[in-house]
């Protein structure tokens, strides 16, 4: 591609290992200044569908449609509301048909332009149109970037529970413009973050321990730390991906806190009151007090964990206005609709310390019962 190999040694580049469905992640800033050279050499048809958000769009249409235009590459723009209600069956149908319309051929592309929710609906789309269809990623937020956007899980949301309709599905690449991160809220960073930290949690206690020292000037999107943070996490999702690449095992692990967390969103309604991130950083407090009530972490490295999220922003807690209208019973009744319930019991990623973790559905029911107690009050 002409316009990556013009780019200066700042930009990073990465692979996810899957043999023949392997594909390289680049990271660095203005990549999608030149999106219409990285599609024409993805594209294998005639037409390109980006797939964006209102939020999104106001952004980077006019740019990028005439990037296109110049290009002389046809593109059709398609967007959703923001938020978590896209990754809805509603959207997806009407995205089906819009692109259905346009009658596309199986060499055409589909590009997610935007955060984790734009790169989950537009790669299930992508995934079962035509029984699939090319697509890349450009992930616009900094938990599409370090998470969402790798790894080929896809999907909507159920009434049932977060992510229940989907499939994995890989993209042909990851493009990770950092300059997009400059849009963001302060929140919206933040929430992005919590799944940078999980990282180190589950894999690398070096990692975890850069973070402490530069978290805040990754959210300060300080380039130095702010490449760090993105690449490390992204290879570290690379590699537990092409290990695992549909979750049999290992890939588990990247689950930590999202089993509470989950369940909190499914109880909040996903109405933006609490954001993903914001979900996970209580969920993985969460998971760190069930393991410190099992023996699996020490005080002080509960304590280390639960100072760094307070340090960085990033709830501890369930929000008042969810725990005064969540009963434990609601809370526990809604972690059983996760995906991480096998053979009836509900697996947990509890982490050993700092930098490990395991799956387990063994957890003491006592000690389950005053963790949910705790964050039902």
């Amino acid at each position: 591609m002409d316009f990556l190999n013009a780019l200066d040694s700042r930009l990073l580049s990465l692979e996810v290992a899957l043999g023949e469905r392997s594909y390289p992640i680049y990271i660095g800033a203005g990549l999608i200044e030149g999106l219409s050279q990285v599609a024409a050499a993805a594209l294998r048809g005639q037409q390109c569908f980006v797939i964006s958000d209102d939020t999104v769009s106001s952004l980077y249409r006019q740019a990028v449609v005439r990037d296109f235009e110049q290009a002389s590459l046809a593109l059709h723009w398609l967007s959703v509301a923001p938020g978590e209600s896209s990754k809805s069956q509603a959207a997806y149908a009407a995205l089906c048909e819009a692109i259905l319309a346009k009658r596309p051929e199986r060499g055409d592309l589909v590009i997610a332009l935007g955060g984790g929710v734009v790169g989950d609906l537009a790669g299930f789309v992508a995934a079962t149109l035509l029984r699939g269809l090319d697509f890349i990623q450009v992930p616009t937020t900094l938990l599409a970037q370090v998470d969402s956007s790798v790894g080929g899980k896809t999907g909507i949301n159920s009434l049932q529970g977060k992510n229940l309709i989907g499939a994995f599905y890989q993209p042909k690449l990851v493009l990770i413009d950092t300059a997009s991160l400059n849009s963001l809220s302060p929140r919206a960073r933040r929430a992005g973050y919590a799944e940078i930290l999980k990282y180190g949690l589950i894999h690398d206690a070096d990692f975890f321990a850069f973070l402490e020292r530069e978290g805040e000037a990754v959210l300060n999107l300080e380039p130095e730390a702010l490449n760090r943070a993105i690449a490390t996490s992204c290879r570290i999702k690379a590699e537990i991906v092409a290990a695992d690449e549909r979750e049999a095992g290992r890939r588990a692990l990247l689950n930590l806190g999202h089993t509470f967390g989950h369940a909190l969103e499914a109880l909040a309604g996903y109405d933006g009151r609490l954001l993903h991130g914001e979900a996970v950083a209580i969920g993985i407090h969460a998971a760190y007090r069930l393991s410190r009530a099992i023996g699996l972490v020490s005080e002080s490295e509960l304590a280390r964990v639960v100072a760094h999220i307070r340090a960085l922003g990033l709830p501890l807690e369930t929000p008042r206005f969810l725990a005064a209208n969540t009963s434990a019973d609601a809370l526990l009744d809604a972690m059983t609709q996760d995906k991480k319930v096998s053979d009836g019991k509900l697996h947990f990623v509890l982490p050993r310390g700092i930098g490990a973790a395991l799956v387990t559905a063994e957890v003491p029911a006592e000690a389950l019962r005053s963790v949910i107690d705790w964050l039902s009050a």
